[in-house]
């Protein structure tokens, strides 16, 4: 089975982890990679997708509560924070399938797996990208894909404070509420959901899993 390599880098600015990402997508332009998953957390931070309008900010682009980041993954705005577990798979598509909806609905379906693993029901929005439960969006997905290697990924509302979504319309859905697993499961943290998740992913993506703590070579 091909491997994917895990790195659990804890909290991490965003824009390191940024930087973490395209150094990892550069590596695939010089030799054969591995899969790669980085899961992590973000200290407070908002993030632009590439052709997201800022109308759907409630503050001051010069001014924003929390830094504010332009990135090239798709989607509108959306707010990072700690108790939500951060994903950036780097994956080259072409020894999956090069099919990026294809590769959508398989990040939905580790989310909805694991959410299952809490008696959660996650469910798909038609025409939308993510995972709600019921009314409200746990899961927010925003991607990259550059010569079918992938960047950015998935973010779930674990046991964040949901307080800075209030400056922003999420996604720019501003007819679905923002939730997170706490709220259906009390006392739910990110330490739990993280091992289920990467079965998960294992599972969904056919990979045998390597567990790593650190990216060494960006000391």
């Amino acid at each position: 089975m091909p491997i994917c390599e895990v790195y659990s880098l804890g909290q991490v600015p965003y824009p390191v982890a940024w930087d973490y990402q395209k150094a990892l997508v550069a590596l695939h332009r010089q030799a054969p990679q591995p899969d790669r998953l980085l899961l992590l957390e973000h200290p407070p931070v908002y993030t632009l997708g590439q052709g997201s309008t800022t109308a759907y900010l409630k503050f001051s682009e010069q001014s924003p509560p929390w830094p504010l980041f332009r990135t090239e993954r798709g989607g509108e705005v959306t707010y990072h924070c700690p108790g939500q577990l951060v994903g950036y798979p780097i994956l080259n598509l072409k020894q999956h399938q090069a099919d990026l909806h294809w590769y959508l609905r398989q990040l939905e379906e580790v989310i909805i797996q694991t959410l299952a693993s809490f008696g959660l029901e996650g469910t798909r929005q038609p025409g939308l990208t993510g995972v709600w439960i019921g009314d409200y969006k746990v899961a927010a997905i925003g991607i990259k894909v550059s010569r079918w290697v992938t960047m950015h990924g998935f973010a779930l509302n674990i046991c964040p404070d949901l307080t800075g979504f209030s400056a922003i319309v999420p996604c720019g859905i501003a007819h679905k509420p923002v939730g997170r697993l706490s709220q259906f499961c009390p006392g739910l943290t990110v330490a739990e959901v993280q091992p289920l998740l990467l079965s998960r992913f294992a599972q969904v993506f056919y990979r045998q899993l390597i567990i790593e703590n650190a990216l060494p070579w960006f000391d």
